[in-house]
């Protein structure tokens, strides 16, 4: 063949990956925000669905980009003069806050978007043409703004949400520029009827605020005339907990949207408000999640308020790990909390009870068709003794409680979005529930809920670890997921978005079945003979191992050693591992930490409960450890390693001394040869000869040094993306990790670093004095020797396997 003709062959042979990953991704789409005119930090999506335009809220810009071609855009671009940015850093605002972070966006019905942002700490809001797109100016030129104070937060980072009903906005935002001040008001409208809350500690105390839900009344199925609703989620700190310590709370809270204040008592402030806290409690190993994140609002019956249910995003203040939870609430739980007794403190013995007698009508009921009978058509008409037990007893005695649908050890997620769908169980229907969940490190996780079982179905990775998801939308059967710098579209429904055999025989929950000739992933036909019900005990993945039936990998350790034994969770629920007792073991996450001793010999289990608790444990991990006595062979490998890397490092010491002499030299001959000396060189002439740029002697990189004795990689616990664990043996001991990098323990040392350390040393002492040498070498071997590193391990090469 010519070599013309193995130079295309080897050109297809690399090209062939990544046709296949091409195809594979073909539904899915990223931009950055260099691309779309180089805009940075997205904080803010709004979906028009009629037109499938995306608009998103950025750092001095508004972006408008188009779901069916991302690459097609356009851009508003809405800065703040110098002169304000000048004032805002005297005010002691860091130059990076003292932008106009866009943090609100919503649609006013009439061809505009209405839109707010932090404009250097002091919030203005400003009215967005769709078509053209462009801002509302004056007759001068002048952008047309007004006052964002209490509709959009101060500060870039704060807590903050908000939600349009029925044209007039409401919002849960801070109000004054320190931050200290919180207020959920109606911030739109008539300006008698904007209302806010009590200004006290029992109404909202250092709240976090997370999200906001409008639910509206059917008109023609709602014979009893109730109000349309306005729910707010947030965090705070409980004052009917008397600890030594803050304790939050997840709490939501409700107010009517007839809802004018009252008369004389709370005049322009709710008369609505009630809150009441959410219990987020797996009741089998009493761990409590306190501290909610995200919400999401779902009508599993389209069209009908009364089917909404709430999923939030729950984490625990009291967990040092990270470790992340999702609870679901119906609306129906919390009206019957909000409708039942009232929490109040009684002073003179510090115990919170349940105040008698209730005043009627009953205060914090909204406005209905009864009531409006009796002569309360406005809340201005309610009598005095209602509203001042309004304000006294906002928060009501019962909780709503639930069970976490999933607990996730070591991921910490920050945004949810659900989608619903039926399963055909045989001659049943169930209804599934797939949660996408974004993390903190940028990635997209979806788990799959059927009853009370949980399968985590895809983990991928989207964005860098340094962005995490902060937006989550669902359009059309795609999923648009955005970080501060980018932009993703996927499929979300269906059985598409699997593409191997090993993701999908794990949406097997959700009726979805390996086509083994088209290699696709595709819903199970009901007909008989034409496809596998998912239920079918049929391995779809060829000759691939039963996953609840593994191997037991056998390893050969060494004494003392530290090794993690990795056991990959499928399901998002708990694992545990078998062996026998008195093992110095430690848990990381779902990964077994085991310090070898004669008694850690043995058998190691990983079994998790993919199926439940009503169904046996499914065995995803066995490994039998047995002892590796180092040969005679070896040991004289470490110690002339160990001898080869103090010489190396002399070596390196003398050469430099070496070729300082040499630059001395020549510099002294330059100087004779101008002049005999007579004529000495500055200081910085001296610095340029001795030190010149080009060839000043580098430090060893611990890549070139040490890359092979000791890698050193960084692993997120579950973020497997759908591949198994490997193990890495290298140096002639043993160093266990999963697929996305090495674990070491905490108590490991960089060499790399101390040797850098000791080399800047060295170097200080050339600087100091060159005539005085090196100092004492000899110590220098004796130095690396006190290395914890070069003595817990061998650096000897050796040869890679992995499992």
């Amino acid at each position: 063949m010519k070599p013309a003709t193995y130079l295309l062959a080897g050109i297809l042979a690399l090209c062939s990956p990544l046709c296949t990953w091409t195809a594979a991704n073909s539904d899915y789409r990223e931009v950055r925000g260099s691309e779309l005119g180089n805009v940075t930090n997205f904080s803010t999506f709004l979906l028009d669905r009629s037109s499938g335009m995306l608009y998103m809220g950025a750092r001095d810009a508004i972006v408008a980009v188009d779901t069916a071609n991302l690459s097609k855009f356009d851009q508003i671009v809405w800065d703040v003069p110098d002169e304000k940015k000048k004032a805002c850093v005297a005010k002691g605002k860091t130059e990076a806050d003292c932008n106009n972070y866009i943090r609100l966006l919503e649609f006013l019905g009439d061809g505009r978007i209405y839109a707010c942002g932090t404009y250097a700490f002091d919030p203005q809001c400003a009215f967005v043409n769709i078509s053209p797109f462009s801002l509302e100016e004056y007759e001068d030129g002048s952008v047309k703004m007004e006052t964002g104070k209490g509709k959009c937060p101060f500060e870039p980072s704060q807590h903050y949400t908000a939600v349009m009903a029925g044209g007039i906005l409401y919002t849960a935002a801070t109000s004054n520029f320190l931050g200290t001040l919180f207020d959920i008001s109606r911030a739109m409208g008539i300006e008698q009827e904007r209302i806010r809350t009590e200004r006290s500690i029992n109404w909202l105390s250092d709240p976090e605020f997370v999200g906001s839900a409008f639910i509206e009344q059917d008109e023609k199925n709602n014979p009893e005339g109730e109000d349309d609703k306005i729910y707010f989620f947030f965090t705070e700190v409980a004052k009917e907990y008397d600890l030594y310590t803050k304790v939050k709370v997840p709490r939501v809270a409700r107010v009517c949207k007839s809802d004018i204040g009252g008369m004389k008592t709370l005049q322009r402030r709710w008369t609505t408000f009630l809150k009441a806290q959410l219990v987020c409690e797996d009741r089998a190993s009493g761990q409590r999640f306190n501290i909610l994140t995200d919400i999401f609002t779902k009508q599993h019956q389209p069209g009908d308020p009364s089917s909404t249910f709430f999923y939030g995003i729950f984490t625990s203040q009291w967990e040092t790990d990270e470790m992340s939870a999702v609870c679901v609430y119906s609306l129906e739980d919390i009206t019957k909390v909000m409708d039942g007794p009232f929490k109040e403190l009684k002073k003179s013995c510090e115990n919170w009870m349940n105040p008698e007698p209730v005043p009627t009508p009953r205060p914090g009921q909204c406005l209905n068709a009864a009531l409006k009978a009796e002569g309360f058509e406005s809340s201005l008409k309610l009598p005095d003794k209602v509203l001042t037990f309004m304000r006294d007893h906002p928060l009501m005695e019962n909780s709503v409680v639930s069970s976490p649908l999933l607990i996730r050890t070591g991921i910490t997620y920050t945004k949810l979005a659900v989608t619903l769908t039926t399963v055909s169980k045989g001659n049943n229907k169930q209804s599934a529930t797939v949660l996408h969940l974004g993390t903190d490190h940028g990635e997209l996780h979806r788990v799959a809920i059927v009853g009370q079982n949980a399968t985590l179905l895809q983990e991928l990775t989207r964005f860098p670890a340094s962005e995490p998801v902060n937006n989550i939308l669902l359009y059309k059967g795609g999923v648009l997921v955005g970080s501060p710098h980018s932009l993703v579209q996927l499929p979300a429904d269906g059985c598409s978005p699997y593409s191997t055999c090993e993701v999908c025989e794990r949406a097997r929950v959700l009726g979805c079945v390996w086509r083994q000739k088209e290699k696709v992933c595709d819903l199970a036909v009901t007909e008989p003979g034409e496809g596998v019900q998912p239920e079918a005990p049929v391995n779809q993945c060829g000759s691939r191992d039963d996953h609840c039936s593994p191997a037991t990998v056998e390893l050969h350790v060494v004494e003392n050693l530290r090794v993690m034994l990795p056991c990959v969770q499928v399901s998002p629920r708990p694992c545990h591992w078998l062996h026998l007792p008195h093992r110095h073991t430690r848990r990381h996450h779902t990964d077994l930490e085991v310090h070898v001793t004669p008694k850690s010999l043995g058998t190691y289990k990983c079994l998790c409960e993919e199926g439940g608790r009503e169904h046996p444990p499914c065995l995803r991990a066995a490994y039998h450890l047995t002892l590796e006595k180092p040969s005679t062979g070896s040991s004289a490998a470490v110690v002339g390693s160990r001898n080869y890397m103090v010489w190396y490092v002399v070596s390196f010491f003398l050469g430099a001394a070496l070729a300082l002499g040499v630059i001395r030299c020549v510099a002294r001959q330059r100087r004779m040869k101008r002049g005999g000396g007579g004529h000495p060189l500055s200081a910085s002439e001296k610095s340029r000869d001795l030190f010149p740029s080009s060839d000043t002697p580098q430090s060893p990189s611990s890549g070139s040094l040490f890359s092979e004795a000791l890698p050193f990689a960084e692993k997120r616990n579950g973020t497997l993306n759908g591949h198994g664990g490997h193990i890495a043996r290298q140096n002639c001991t043993h160093i266990y990790a999963n697929s996305s990098g090495l674990k070491l323990q905490e108590s490991s040392i960089n060499l790399a670093e101390e040797l850098d350390g000791l080399e800047r040393m060295r170097l200080k002492g050339e600087e100091a004095g060159l005539g005085e040498g090196l100092g004492d070498m000899g110590g220098l071997e004796e130095d690396l020797a006190k290395m914890a590193v070069l003595r817990g391990a061998p650096l000897a090469k050796c040869e890679e396997s992995s499992i």
